[in-house]
């Protein structure tokens, strides 16, 4: 079984794929520590495979995509002293069916990368990605599948806990769209600034970044966040929360047997 990763800043994401399937097995989210070991990672999981009915000793193969080096470290660690196997490292010197036209491909994150490259195997382009996790990403793929770069803002929960520490009367609220963009409360205020507001951003940045794409047939909903807007109408033509999953999947698929890079 291949096991990918997506180690976040706020969470670590796991996904089980057997054989060649696309669709996973079993998808577990753990809460990012830089400071928890290989061992402690491994911990973690074991029970994780257990409850779902599964081996752990089934894993074969590991993908990762990190953006925190401490824990990309660890979970090298643990693929090699865990799960015995020699992780493929997601990067741009891989074959990911796009061609990364950053500046400097190494410093571009690779959660950035594996989105595109997920993206454009489903979709083509020119493709527009939103990522709403810890921050929001907005994506750019031409239609020769150039990943030219994008935007990067404080994402919705950044956003929420910064208006919520340093104003002394307002306080954390849940994430969801308020009834009316005009809140008659605190909470209906806060969430109609943050939720309705951040939309707004979105929708502007997306209307920008297609501009100078030439235009873009699909705009991809995706990240921790993206149930916050999955039923709302707006610029968004597709909804995939799992498409980091998918793309370690298809990123391992076009470099199986490469290893760590």
């Amino acid at each position: 079984m291949l096991l990918g990763i997506d180690g976040g800043n706020t969470n670590a994401v796991f996904g089980l794929f057997a054989g060649d399937a696309s669709e996973t097995t079993a998808i577990w989210r753990l809460t990012s520590r830089r400071d928890r070991t290989a061992d402690e990672w491994y911990a973690l999981l074991a029970p994780l495979f257990v409850a779902g009915g599964l081996r752990p000793d089934s894993v074969d193969a590991v993908v990762l995509s990190s953006v925190v080096p401490a824990i990309g470290d660890a979970l090298i660690r643990t693929a090699r002293e865990r799960f015995g196997v020699e992780p493929l490292v997601v990067g741009p010197a891989l074959d990911l069916g796009i061609t990364v036209r950053t500046d400097v491909p190494n410093e571009t994150g690779t959660d950035r990368i594996t989105n595109c490259a997920a993206a454009f195997a489903r979709f083509g382009g020119p493709t527009i990605i939103v990522d709403l996790g810890t921050a929001t990403k907005i994506e750019a793929i031409t239609g020769s599948g150039d990943y030219l770069g994008g935007v990067i803002a404080p994402g919705l929960g950044l956003t929420l806990d910064a208006l919520a520490t340093r104003a002394a009367r307002l306080y954390a609220v849940e994430l969801k769209r308020p009834t009316a963009a005009i809140g008659s409360n605190t909470i209906a205020a806060v969430q109609a600034g943050v939720v309705e507001g951040h939309q707004a951003m979105i929708e502007g940045l997306v209307a920008r970044v297609r501009g100078q794409l030439g235009g873009a047939e699909h705009v991809v909903l995706t990240g921790g966040y993206s149930h916050v807007f999955a039923e709302t109408p707006s610029v968004f033509t597709d909804v995939v929360p799992t498409l980091t999953l998918e793309g370690l999947h298809l990123i391992y698929r076009r470099n199986a047997g490469q290893g760590a890079r």
